[in-house]
């Protein structure tokens, strides 16, 4: 029997489904339609409509439990983006296990940590990762491995695993289990910083919540189809493309990562409608002639509306959002016109509470701590597993979850991002959000990507520094790159707040969903 009320008698907005329910549902009324395509970089796509996903994911299921998996398990899902990452997602919902998706950048104590943290009894993993999961993975029953990389063929030799396609069973023994939205669906680690990742849980409404609130952020309907090539890993690609998609009973593509030169030709094959991008990958298209003709009518970004990416003729709204919250507290509009270069307005579905240091609202124009205020297991993360002190010192004593980034609160009621409270630089007893000289240097003529860091003063305790990929690499970069960007910040920043070095580097360390590593940058200052 499926549960339709809390203990309370609360009817929830879920009541009666979950994840798989969802699949279902629309592999019963759109059997034939596409719901995801594979689009591999050096093979033809492979479009899996609902009916045959729905079907695959049930064999697989029923395949999960005759090897063990049962109800309540933790299976660790260490991939790229491909296909059987997430016949593994669903099958293990399905099963009422619990699917942990993890950063494959980790290094192999990370991996270790995640498998005995949250207690995994197996892993999912591809040929390049087999290896680092079996090592550092001891705990584990059994370790699957698929076929290919991400849709290249392996060259590495793969340890003694069992083969994910022999996983499979008949779909006709999927197992049954009672519906119930609050049971827990999926686990994904946050980066740490300063302490070890936290692994963000959600339920299944969790899940559900994220991908009607994102199909109604982004006015994703049946017709759409998304593009994806961020990491289905992170929380960005599996509910703001995947699960949006699911809800309405769209198709989303899926690549295997991101690729400048691949973007248009698929984006064109498909006729891609919807894009959740990020300022790297926009950035990188540039460099590419952009099609007089494609489908796509919105992108979705950090930003609205970025002056710089005016060329592309999509309209692009921005958002704020984070693993803990499913889907964005803050967004842009699509239906309206945005002020450029902000994140939007509050999002109905959530109160938004900014304000300053001593917990004073913070006034009009100024910058302060945001807070969210949801339905935790609903709106809002369940909790971070087996963290009981870390769960509770997220929240204040009014419910707020405290998210540790910094928002300016614009005269017009728009919000701008300000910065993670982590990343805040105090120069000479003056506060520096490494983001505003980030965007200074961003529009200088030759920068492709910038990184703002602290270095340590003997006398003004930090100051700030700026990693800068130039546009051309470089070996090639312009003359005089350092000098413009120099003078861009002493003419449109205060004087504490202007670079005392720069660094010229062809590539910067990457973290989850390309965001720059800046813990790695500061190591290399000493």
């Amino acid at each position: 029997m499926a549960r339709l009320q809390d203990a309370a008698g609360v009817v929830g907005p879920f009541a009666g489904m979950d994840v798989p329910s969802l699949l279902r549902m629309h592999a019963e009324a759109r059997r034939d339609h596409p719901f995801l395509i594979w689009a591999p970089f050096d093979a033809p796509a492979r479009r899996w409509s609902y009916g045959e996903f729905h079907e695959r994911t049930g064999a697989l299921a029923a395949g999960l439990a005759r090897r063990g998996i049962k109800h309540g398990d933790y299976v660790l899902i260490h991939m790229d983006n491909c296909i059987e990452m997430l016949l593994a997602w669903f099958a293990c919902v399905e099963l009422g296990a619990i699917a942990v998706t993890t950063n494959t950048r980790s290094a192999a104590a990370e991996i270790n940590y995640f498998a005995g943290h949250c207690r995994a009894v197996a892993a999912i993993t591809q040929p390049a990762y087999a290896e680092l999961v079996a090592a550092n993975c001891r705990e584990l029953k059994w370790i699957a491995v698929t076929s290919h990389d991400a849709g290249v063929t392996p060259t590495q030799a793969v340890p003694k695993a069992e083969r994910f396609e022999a996983l499979f069973a008949d779909s006709a023994d999927r197992p049954r289990r009672a519906t119930d939205p609050l049971a827990p669906c999926s686990v994904q680690y946050t980066s740490g910083t300063t302490s070890r990742p936290k692994a963000v849980l959600w339920t299944h409404a969790n899940a559900l919540w994220g991908a009607k609130v994102n199909a109604s952020h982004q006015d994703l309907h049946g017709f759409d189809v998304h593009l994806a090539y961020l990491p289905l890993f992170h929380t960005n690609a599996l509910a703001y493309s995947m699960l949006s998609s699911l809800w309405v009973g769209g198709t989303c593509v899926i690549q295997p990562r991101f690729s400048a030169r691949r973007f248009w030709p698929v984006a064109l094959e498909h006729r891609c409608t919807w894009n959740s991008t990020i300022a790297f990958c926009m950035k990188a298209l540039l460099e590419h002639e952009i099609p007089k003709q494609h489908s796509f009518r919105l992108w979705g970004n950090a930003v609205c509306d970025p002056s710089a990416f005016a060329g592309f003729g999509v309209k692009t709204i921005g958002w704020w959002g984070m693993t803990e919250t499913i889907t964005h507290g803050i967004i842009g509009e699509v239906d309206h016109a945005n002020t450029p270069n902000t994140i939007g307005r509050p999002a109905a579905e959530y109160r938004i509470r900014v304000t300053d240091d001593d917990g004073a609202p913070t006034q009009p124009g100024g910058t302060g701590n945001l807070a969210i205020l949801g339905t935790p297991g609903l709106t809002l993360f369940k909790e971070y597993l087996h963290n009981e002190a870390a769960t509770r010192d997220s929240f204040d004593d009014d419910g707020f979850f405290l998210t540790g980034d910094r928002v300016t609160l614009l005269d017009n009621g728009v919000i701008k991002f300000g910065d993670r409270s982590k990343d805040m630089l105090k120069v000479g007893g003056e506060n520096v959000a490494a983001s505003e000289i980030e965007q200074v240097i961003a529009l200088v003529a030759g920068v492709r990507e910038n990184a703002v860091v602290a270095k340590k003063h003997p006398m003004l305790d930090e100051v700030p520094v700026v990693f800068i990929i130039p546009q051309d690499g470089v070996e090639n970069a312009a003359p005089g790159l350092h000098d413009a960007v120099m003078a861009a910040c002493r003419d449109q920043l205060a004087d504490f707040k202007v670079p005392r070095e720069i660094h010229f580097v062809d590539e910067m360390p990457r973290s989850t969903l390309e965001k720059v590593a800046k813990a790695e940058l500061r190591n290399l200052l000493g």
